[in-house]
């Protein structure tokens, strides 16, 4: 399908701020201005707190955020710069308007699927002398509080933003080096101590007032994707565009700038970046269904991706363990022997219709692998989508996107209609990160941006930061289940087959061999009965770079996953996940592999496990009643 480009942005952005333009102001739950120049805003008592000032002598915003009374973000510059005027400074209020924000929507995969957003908005007007002007809009929920910046028509390109985030100079810091691909591993530091550089955006500090995780949402290509610089020795991360110049035609909101903010279970359940964002842009999605995939790169690499007769066993192998998908990645329409140059009779020449055919008929669905290159343009976009949606593929992994510049954006822009009017549902790799696409193109439904499963050099450490930096702003296709590597990765089996609880993706992508699930029965059962859509989700323990246990709940059963870094130890888990009696079912590594222990326990109750050396565990919690043995559905 052909989309011109700027004729979508355009109509999506003026949309978007003519009606964030034209919000009737309502009763307000924001406090009023304790002079005329300083605002505060919040959701609710005890919930974070925005306070937003106007320097009298410099004419310049700051935004500050608290908990509880307790620092969060220090006092930080706000805001923007464009070709017409310098918008951070010599600034006088106009006005502000307050509204409140009540919304229920459904999801079709992630932490819980059934949301609920109260927020309350403050509307902030800011001009200079020569009559230039901008909306600061703030939004506070529960658990965050967020800001973006609207511009009138003839505002003229954006060249830069001055906001920043000052932090405490002692604050924990967990901070992954920005990479364009946004694979960089997370490593801790103090606010100020971390070297001079670029960051990824989603940063997580640890303050007085509890946890606070920079993030970004509803981005799209109207903006550039955002990055934080820091020059060590300060506490301040600045934003910095990917994009010299953002092209702004006609009126232009930006995108949020997020702090998801209280204790660390607060911060991991949280939807905020989701929450953010535009609701459903698909009106029918019902054929959007998330599931276990055989996924076989890992598995096979490229040489099984180019044969036919590999991927019908692997077929025979997800349809033997009711996993809903198999996954053919690089080759398949790769001239035999070749990397770089396709064939240009692939639609001809491919047996991709045989696979899915035979894949239907076994109760699998295929998603292939495509590069980003092949669906470029209008024409490439219209040769493909119509054709993978007529073999009956269900899904596409699309991948080496490798940037958030603008022009980037705007092909997702275009490809994410497409890929939904053709019913395809979508995994990016080598992509930018959620900051709310779920939401609003529900049948995206994993994205890559984490340092993987395919990395050799991820560390125990990494793994443990994961649920509470990247994972908490949107599905994760980190492709655990890869037992066959050992030596190539960090954790132990217990760990590994814990990690699909600890990860949430909709597509759950599982990077073993069929050999290495069998040698492991346990862990090969464990993944058959796991969902990849969940009604709830809980941090049980944690602390990042240390350990990670969370909860997710599909009906009555929790699953648990449970991964840790350091010296073996017997870990202590509060099983904070209802009253009542459960039935708790934990695997574990043993002396001679994996084993399994099942136990009775009250809710609130500690679970004890011994875990090794970098070691974790899984497990499954079922209500328990006279003559429940075990629980397996």
């Amino acid at each position: 399908m052909a989309v011109p480009l700027r004729p979508l942005v355009a109509a999506l952005c003026v949309g978007l701020v003519a009606t964030l333009f034209t919000t009737a102001p309502t009763n307000a739950r924001a406090e009023a201005p304790s002079d005329a120049e300083a605002w505060t805003v919040s959701a609710a008592p005890g919930a974070p707190r925005a306070r937003i000032a106007l320097d009298e002598d410099t004419g310049a915003v700051s935004l500050a955020v608290t908990r509880g009374g307790r620092t969060v973000i220090e006092p930080s510059p706000v805001g923007i710069v464009t070709e017409s005027a310098d918008l951070s400074t010599s600034l006088r209020s106009l006005g502000r308007t307050d509204r409140q924000i009540d919304e229920r929507y459904r999801t079709k995969s992630g932490k819980r699927l059934e949301r609920r957003v109260r927020m309350q908005e403050t509307r902030l007007s800011f001009g200079t002398a020569a009559g230039d002007r901008f909306d600061l809009v703030v939004r506070a929920s529960a658990d965050g509080i967020a800001y973006r910046y609207v511009l009138p028509a003839g505002s003229g390109d954006v060249l830069r933003e001055t906001s920043a985030f000052n932090l405490p100079p002692d604050a924990d810091a967990w901070l992954g080096t920005y990479r364009a691909d946004n694979e960089g591993q997370f490593t801790q530091y103090t606010a100020s101590t971390a070297p001079t550089g670029e960051y990824s955006d989603q940063a997580l500090f640890a303050t007085a007032g509890g946890y606070t995780l920079l993030a970004e949402s509803d981005l799209t290509g109207a903006y550039s994707g955002a990055r934080l610089a820091h020059d060590q020795g300060s506490g301040t991360y600045r934003i910095k565009l990917a994009d010299d110049r953002v092209d702004a035609e006609g009126q232009l909101a930006t995108p949020w700038r997020a702090m998801v903010t209280g204790d660390l279970a607060t911060v991991t359940r949280s939807t905020f970046t989701d929450d953010l964002a535009p609701g459903s842009k698909v009106t029918d999605s019902s054929w959007v269904r998330p599931g276990s995939v055989l996924w076989t790169w890992l598995a096979g690499g490229r040489e099984a991706g180019q044969s036919l007769a590999a991927q019908k066993s692997y077929v025979d192998y997800a349809a033997e363990r009711g996993w809903p998908y198999e996954a053919v990645d690089a080759g398949w329409y790769y001239k035999p022997g070749e990397w770089e140059t396709t064939d240009p009779d692939w639609q001809t020449n491919s047996w991709m219709p045989e696979l899915v055919d035979y894949a239907r008929d076994k109760g699998v669905g295929i998603v292939v692998w495509i590069h980003h290159r092949d669906l470029d343009t209008p024409q490439e976009r219209a040769q493909w989508l119509p054709t993978l949606e007529r073999w009956g593929v269900k899904g596409v992994k699309i991948d080496f996107m490798d940037s958030e510049t603008q022009s980037m954006l705007q092909w997702y822009d275009t490809i994410l209609p497409a890929t939904a009017e053709h019913h395809l549902m979508v995994d990016f790799h080598g992509s930018t990160i959620p900051k709310g696409i779920q939401r609003t193109w529900p049948h995206v439904m994993t994205l890559e941006g984490v340092a993987g499963e395919e990395k050799r050099t991820n560390t125990a450490a990494h793994l443990t930061t994961l649920p509470f930096t990247r994972n908490v702003i949107g599905s994760m296709d980190f492709t655990p289940g890869a037992f066959q590597r050992v030596g190539l990765r960090p954790n132990s089996d217990a760990a590994e087959t814990g990690l699909p609880v600890v990860y949430e993706s909709g597509l759950q992508m599982y990077a073993g061999t069929p050999e290495s699930y069998d040698a492991r029965p346990l862990a090969r059962e464990f993944f058959d009965q796991l969902p990849a859509a969940w009604d709830d989700t809980r941090l049980l323990s944690g602390k990042p770079g240390k350990e990670a246990v969370l909860a997710r709940r599909s009906g009555e059963r929790w699953f648990l996953g449970g991964v840790y870094a350091g010296a073996a130890h017997t870990a202590e888990v509060p099983l904070s996940i209802g009253s009542g009696q459960w039935l708790v079912e934990t695997i574990r590594d043993g002396a001679d592999g994996l084993v399994r222990k099942r136990q009775v326990l009250r809710g609130g109750e500690t679970l004890g496990v011994d875990v090794v050396a970098n070691g974790g565990f899984a497990g499954i919690a079922c209500p328990w009643r006279p003559g429940v043995t075990n629980c397996a559905r």
